[in-house]
């Protein structure tokens, strides 16, 4: 089993082999006082992460209403008169 959760102070004095494993091995945690503190990535993975989905238009554009025959026009008849 490959280790993936680190001391602080270990992940300190061995930084170097930290930063390799989550190069090759995928994420590592570290702990501070017992507890997840902090996990460490390689770059491909956190630009994974930040990337967005798709953009706002090729949303829409993946839409199932995007080649649906929607009528967006206006009614521009006047409001109702209600009583407040």
């Amino acid at each position: 089993m490959i280790k993936n959760h680190w001391q602080l102070q270990e992940a300190k004095n061995k930084f170097s082999n930290l930063v390799d494993r989550a190069q090759h091995n995928g994420p590592q945690v570290v702990t501070k006082h017992g507890k997840d503190a902090v996990v460490v990535l390689s770059i491909e993975e956190y630009k994974k992460l930040i990337k967005p989905r798709k953009n706002l238009v090729a949303f829409f554009q993946s839409s199932p209403l995007a080649t649906s025959r929607l009528d967006l026009n206006r009614n521009k008849e006047l409001p109702r008169d209600i009583e407040l």
